[in-house]
């Protein structure tokens, strides 16, 4: 039995436990130049990095999907506008920068990147916890995404601490809550499926170089922009198929 008093002490505590240590218990992260040495470089129609750049239009196709059938979507507010115009933004900030990978065009990646997360977080706080606390914790948390890069850029340092808490810890937040609160939806498991194609994309990307010397024909990187945007198809779809639990 889910039990909500358990799941806020638990929510709050990996919350607390998040901030505490990355910030003080973790050095200043500081953005690696090899990151942006992918293994699939190949240029085709004089297109850079060809796969790199051509597997975003999963991304591009998802969101503008969800811009047209919005209004279709069981439980529809501005978040869900926010999170599909996000992924359609994505798209081409992820594209842009893997056209001429540096740490200048790597800003527009991440940028609406953090604005999928946050509004995909608010939108499991709105449906599994409360309404209320979902509205009014988007636009904060909104404005800590987008600070987080800011920080990032502008920061004498430039540490990516900030920005790796935003994008990791609503990761470990979304099972926590959908684990100890019910949602007023059918089809939650949905979130579940777009959790695991999420965790299967990483393992994507970090054996980038290892896929492609085994396939040939594609690379980790790619087939992890191609996973994600199956996981937040699936959602998409859920969210147009489910129904008001019934008490």
């Amino acid at each position: 039995m889910k039990s909500d008093k358990l799941g806020y002490t638990v929510l709050i505590s990996t919350a607390i436990a998040a901030v505490i240590g990355i910030f003080f218990f973790v050095d200043p992260i500081l953005q690696n130049e090899e990151y942006h040495n992918f293994s699939d470089a190949r240029t085709y129609f004089s297109i850079p990095n060809f796969w790199n750049v051509i597997s975003n239009i999963p991304f591009l196709i998802v969101g503008v999907f969800g811009l047209i059938h919005w209004k279709y979507i069981k439980g529809a507010n501005g978040m869900h506008i926010v999170m599909f115009a996000g992924i359609v933004i994505m798209s081409g900030g992820s594209a842009y920068y893997h056209w001429a990978p540096d740490n200048d065009t790597l800003v527009w990646d991440r940028l609406p990147m953090t604005i999928v997360f946050m509004s995909l977080f608010s939108i499991v706080i709105t449906e599994f916890i409360s309404p209320r606390a979902g509205k009014l914790l988007f636009i904060p948390l909104i404005l800590i995404g987008l600070l987080s890069i800011a920080y990032w850029v502008y920061s004498s340092s430039g540490d990516l601490r900030p920005y790796v808490l935003v994008q990791f810890y609503p990761m470990i937040a979304i099972p926590i809550i959908i684990i100890f609160f019910k949602s007023g939806y059918t089809l939650e498991s949905a979130y579940w499926m777009l959790l695991i194609l999420y965790v299967i994309a990483k393992i994507f990307e970090y054996f980038d170089a290892e896929i492609y010397h085994v396939l040939g024909v594609t690379s980790g990187h790619s087939l992890k922009h191609i996973a994600a945007a199956i996981g937040l198809y699936l959602l998409l779809s859920s969210y147009r198929k489910r129904e008001l639990v019934k008490n």
